[in-house]
Parts: C-alpha cells; structure tokens; sequence
C-alpha cells in the first residue's frame, strides 16, 4: 500500500498530532524519520487549496480546518468559543512571554491582584502548569505554558508567538485582544 495514503489515514482520524517518530511506527522502522519528512511534505502540498490543511504544531503533525472556512463550520456548533476577560488575556500573555512566572510576577506587571480562577481556568484547558518553584522564601509556583496551549494556537514552538514590547499596564494596550474577547462581559471560563 501507498505509504502517503496510510500516513493520510493515520493523521486524518488520529483525535491529537502525530509525531513522526509516531508515524514511523505505522511502518515498522521500514521508513526513516527523513522518509517521513519527505512524505509528509509531499501530503502538505496535496492538500494546498483545499478546506483542511496539514500543520506541524509542537506535537507533531495534524489537520485542521483553514481559516477561510472557519466562519461557516461554526454555524454547525452549538457550543460558543470561550470568552476570557481583558485580565484573563493579560495573564495569560504575561505567562507565555515571560514564562516561567510567579503570581507575584504577574501581579507586578499587571499592577493588580491575579484572580486564582483566571490560573484555575487554564490549568483546567492544559495551557499553563506549574513548571518548578522558585528559589525564594515561600516557594512561589512558577507558571509556563504547556504544549496543548502551543497546539491550540497552532504553534510548533513560542518563539512563534508575535514579537512584543516587554509586557507591563504601559503597554497593555499594544496587546491586540482576540476579536473573540469582549472585556466588558467576558467570563473567566
């Protein structure tokens, strides 16, 4: 059988992204990592132009619907997108370009107290963790984001991430929100 076709097949009904060590498996060591490089380029430029494309995000390989179709599958799906506050959105910036980030970091920059429920909230999504504990008296956590937040944004790495000026309340407002967000009724969840 078409090695391509079996690859296809793997990542169309795979439910996360493969690696292509992963995929390899689907072979028995027959194929090389390189081998798999060359196919899965090979699957990315057959599925060009079409509704769904094949993306490497940190995880591995995946496809996922193009953004130009995006608007006509929401109206299949009766559960709204997650709406977050401006403090939610800010927080979660601050952990993902400063990473690894205490409260007490958060909370400096934001120049406000961090709500337990916003880090709750993505504990509870998989985008931060706690990545260590920092060397201070009480032992803050320390917050980093994770490899789900990295999938969901569609990113192979954060150094993907837009290039930003050093968040702080001066330049919050240079933090593009989400047309997604409404700041004036959103929830944490």
């Amino acid at each position: 059988m078409d090695p391509i076709r079996i690859i296809e097949a793997a990542l169309l009904t795979s439910p996360v992204p493969l690696s292509k060590q992963r995929l390899s498996q689907l072979f028995d060591g027959a194929l090389s990592v390189e081998a798999i490089d060359v196919l899965l380029e090979n699957l990315r430029v057959l599925w060009q132009d079409r509704g769904l494309s094949l993306v490497q995000v940190q995880s591995g390989w995946r496809f996922q619907s193009t953004p130009e179709v995006m608007p006509y599958l929401a109206r299949l799906s009766d559960q709204k997108p997650a709406r977050y506050s401006r403090a939610a959105m800010e927080t979660l910036a601050i952990i993902a370009y400063r990473q690894p980030a205490t409260r007490g970091d958060i909370e400096d920059i934001r120049g406000v107290k961090v709500n337990p429920d916003i880090l709750r909230a993505f504990q509870e999504r998989g985008w931060i963790d706690v990545v260590g504990h920092r060397d201070t008296p009480g032992r803050p956590e320390l917050f980093g984001t994770t490899r789900q937040f990295l999938d969901d944004l569609g990113l192979k790495s954060l150094d993907e991430l837009p290039m930003m000026p050093e968040p702080s309340p001066e330049t919050f407002h240079l933090f593009d929100p989400d047309p997604m967000v409404d700041s004036d009724k959103a929830s944490v969840k």
